[in-house]
């Protein structure tokens, strides 16, 4: 699953990267968990491709309260097409959030054998960052959903929550040691396709809601302050060391 991602760019980046009309200002965050506001890009009914800003956990048109988006901050790419809270997002309202990198949880022995949870930062491969961008501009397009809700009853001039979600899919062989999830990640000439609202047969997208390739990404461990949703800052995704489990040679291969 993705529970925690960042946004370690600013918005003329994506204006550059995805050949924004619109774009709304946005603040770098290193921490960004569900139901806070993050930059989604998509396309508008009248055809502009823009970025907003929505909260992250999804609400269905259907939605009788703002509740259930505590629940959907992410939809598996295996059932998307068939779950009553993400299938007609996926035929008419899909989108892209941009991610810096994520972070995931690895159960790793603890203190008298009792596991514990070790995060760790994933970000683009060194080979996928542009030349001219070394220093935290790459990003990962994952694909995601995003819906307009206003509670039953709203007058019609009542305004509109956006809110969105992230499609997982299950874990590359290069992250499975860590987490049997991930987001799917999606190329440059997939995204105005995916963006389209013409395009409406979720069946010619699913090839697409795959694993990411091998060496798509480095990861590497960081510490656990990241575990606090309040935290923040550039330190939450500096790398630290950590003793590699004997027998395990996962560890060291991740971050080598």
């Amino acid at each position: 699953m993705c529970g925690r991602y960042v946004v370690a760019y600013d918005p003329q980046t994506l204006v550059s990267g995805f050949s924004l009309s619109r774009v709304v200002p946005f603040p770098r965050r290193y921490n960004a968990a569900p139901m806070s506001e993050v930059p989604v890009v998509f396309e508008t009914r009248e055809g502009e491709r823009v970025a907003e800003l929505m909260r992250w956990g999804l609400l269905p048109h259907w939605a009788r309260d703002a509740t259930l988006a505590a629940k959907l901050n992410n939809a598996r790419a295996e059932t998307v097409a068939e779950k009553p809270s993400f299938r007609l997002a996926l035929r008419r309202r899909r989108c892209l959030l941009p991610a810096s990198g994520y972070f995931e949880w690895q159960a790793v022995p603890g203190p008298a054998g009792k596991p514990v949870k070790q995060p760790w930062y994933i970000t683009p491969a060194p080979a996928l960052r542009p030349a001219d961008q070394p220093n935290g501009e790459a990003f990962f397009a994952m694909a995601g959903l995003f819906e307009a809700w206003r509670p039953p009853g709203s007058a019609e001039d009542a305004p509109w929550l956006l809110t969105c979600c992230v499609i997982t899919t299950e874990a590359n062989a290069d992250l499975a040691p860590i987490h049997d999830r991930m987001p799917v990640m999606l190329r440059p000439d997939q995204w105005a396709s995916w963006l389209a609202r013409g395009q409406q047969d979720p069946a010619g997208f699913q090839p697409w809601l795959q694993p990411a390739p091998l060496g798509t990404t480095q990861a590497w461990p960081v510490s656990r302050a990241v575990n606090q949703g309040r935290a923040e800052g550039e330190a939450l995704i500096h790398p630290i060391s950590i003793p590699q489990t004997e027998g395990d040679p996962h560890v060291q291969r991740l971050v080598d």
